[in-house]
């Protein structure tokens, strides 16, 4: 009706004018007019849905062990088969000058996870022992660092590491794990604490500390000799020494060799572990398996929590030595049992991509591939090369400075978001991850402490043409040996080298003698004026820059030595996680899957083995 109605139930004066009579309108109008309203409802409610996804991606990050640059199709390989990853090179974003913050495993780990050099976490390492040796040692990644799985954590995330860790487990007691993943953010945390040696197989090659056992077994051998032939002097007669000083010496031998035989002569129980959460699945793991065994765990995350968002990095075990290859792939490569490991790892990538592909998730994943750096060169059983290959640049796995030790695959897909199929030729960093995908989740950024990565996104969207990477400092344990000037106002692209590796034997370009490089000591050359490279027009290194040469040398050195100097600047005195004392083995810390020193378990069974 037209004209003044009471809106109020309690008989108030106040009005409202209605100005134009009620449609009197057909019932399937009505009907109609009814479900363009649902419709337009559930538009809406599609769209929140997408711009929530798309706001808040899931990611998958996927890491190789010691893969060289080179050893990848889209890098420039032609005699090895990788499919998966070159396709994921072609549906997204490659980045040809990805760089690693360290040449070794766990500094580098360290600073793909905090988005900081590993010197600011007590990473780095004055001695010649550069990683984690033990996971009965106490050192590894500091309760105070944020990763970016805390971050994500903290906005909703469900977070997962599966496969390689080797980045400390305890600090005071076996089962404090103040080191462990699911203290530093991740929800859910399968595979190794450790890392891949060759004692995981068996006791020939020795890897670990290998020199050291070298040199314990002769002292023991030794000992043993010595007191074999005091007690055959002693039974004839030849020598007058008192029974008491044999037997002292003898029971010093003895004490001196398990001493060292505990922890070294059983690294395949103490290191070779793996865990499921905090408990301890398999003790010794059985290696035949493990391939099957991370490819399930990371096929069944993406089906548990494919509503999402979550976190997933596959920190694979391969292609470290003593690349463990499942039958299928064995025999299959043109490169050895290191080209079959390498392939059966593409292999391994494209099952985990087809997961993400069957629940419907390709377009609202960010997907990433890397290495935590170079092959390694000095890998090698008699004549047969066991390491990866870096291309054209220049040394490998250990180097500090040398371009094939921090060199790496950089690849991200993000279909709608990221340009398929583009090559970005900017100076990047593994650390970069951290901002990355801490922006991706709207994460809050901590503000105590010195950030060294930056985001991506805008260098990946092509939003800016530049990387913010000015400098990039090359530490070789906590020896700056090299630093890296991209100078934005020209197409240059400088290296300075403060410190390079001698190689053994003399020009064969690694150190084969030794079986990896060292930082500092004899075993460097330290140079003055330092070594500088255009790696722009000389990305193998090859051609060292001199005043006659190159007319900017002076310049280019001085502005890098100032850089130096503002970086050491942000540097603070931290704990030395790599100490001599954390780095030892202590056996009151040493998981253990039964009574100690009975530590053998098997709680697996072959329930993996259904997808190989």
């Amino acid at each position: 009706k037209e004209g003044p109605v009471d809106l109020c139930s309690n008989g108030s004066s106040r009005k409202v004018l209605l100005s134009h009579p009620r449609p009197n309108l057909p019932p399937y109008h009505l009907q109609i007019l009814a479900l363009w309203s649902w419709l337009a409802i559930l538009l809406v409610s599609c769209l929140r849905t997408y711009a929530s996804s798309t706001s808040k991606p899931n990611i998958l990050l996927m890491m190789a062990d010691d893969l060289g640059l080179g050893d990848v199709g889209c890098y420039g390989n032609d005699t090895l088969r990788t499919p998966n990853i070159d396709q994921l090179a072609k549906e997204g974003v490659k980045l040809t000058q990805h760089i690693a913050a360290a040449p070794l495993c766990t500094p580098s780990r360290a600073a793909f996870l905090t988005g900081r050099y590993p010197i600011r976490s007590g990473m780095g390492s004055s001695t010649k022992q550069r990683i984690l040796y033990w996971t009965g040692g106490s050192g590894g990644l500091p309760t105070n660092e944020t990763t970016f799985a805390r971050i994500l954590q903290q906005q909703g995330y469900t977070t997962a590491l599966i496969g390689k860790w080797h980045q400390g487990m305890n600090c005071e007691s076996h089962s404090d794990h103040c080191h462990h993943p699911l203290n530093h953010g991740f929800d859910y945390f399968y595979g190794m604490p450790f890392t891949l040696v060759n004692e995981c197989q068996s006791t020939e090659n020795r890897q670990l500390n290998a020199l050291v056992q070298a040199k314990y077994w002769l002292y023991s051998q030794i000992i043993a000799l010595t007191v074999l032939t005091l007690l055959i002097g002693k039974l004839t007669g030849l020598f007058l020494v008192k029974w008491k000083a044999i037997i002292c010496f003898a029971l010093c031998g003895f004490l001196f060799f398990i001493s060292w035989f505990s922890s070294y002569g059983f690294v395949k129980y103490w290191n070779c572990i793996l865990l499921r959460n905090h408990d301890i699945s398999e003790q010794p793991m059985k290696l035949e398996k493990a391939t099957s065994n991370v490819l399930k765990e990371a096929v069944s995350f993406i089906e548990r929590n494919k509503h999402g968002p979550f976190l997933l990095f596959v920190s694979f075990l391969h292609v470290h030595t003593p690349l463990i290859t499942t039958e299928k792939f064995l025999g299959k490569s043109r490169h050895g049992l290191y080209g079959d490991n390498v392939e059966e790892m593409d292999w391994m990538v494209g099952r985990i991509l087809d997961a993400i592909d069957k629940e419907g998730l390709k377009n609202n994943t960010f997907t990433y591939f890397t290495s935590d750096h170079g092959g390694h060169l000095e890998a090698q059983k008699q004549n047969t090369q066991l390491g990866g290959w870096n291309g054209i640049y220049k040394g490998g796995k250990g180097m500090g400075g040398w371009e094939g030790g921090i060199r790496v695959p950089g690849i991200f897909r993000w279909p709608g978001v990221l340009p398929a199929d583009t090559v970005i030729n900017e100076p990047t960093s593994l650390m970069d991850i951290y901002h990355t995908v801490a922006h991706l989740a709207a994460g809050i950024m901590p503000q105590d402490r010195v950030i060294d990565g930056r985001n991506l996104m805008p260098l990946l969207q092509g939003k800016v043409q530049h990387s913010e990477h000015e400098f990039m400092f090359h530490y070789c344990g906590l020896y700056l040996h090299a630093v890296r000037w991209h100078q934005k106002d020209s197409a240059a692209l400088w290296k300075a080298h403060y410190t390079t590796p001698i190689f053994q034997p003399d020009g064969t370009g690694a150190c084969y003698r030794s079986g990896l490089c060292s930082c500092f000591g004899e075993d460097v050359t330290h140079h003055d004026p330092p070594l500088l490279f255009d790696l722009s027009s000389d990305p193998a290194e090859i051609k060292p820059l001199s005043p006659a040469t190159e007319p900017l040398f002076d310049t280019v050195i001085s502005r890098i030595e100032r850089a130096v100097q503002e970086h050491r600047q942000t540097l603070t005195p931290v704990p030395q996680q790599l100490s001599g004392y954390n780095n030892v083995w202590k056996p009151w810390l040493q998981p253990c899957c039964g009574t100690f020193p009975f530590c053998w378990c098997d709680k697996e069974g072959d329930s993996h083995q259904e997808l190989l």
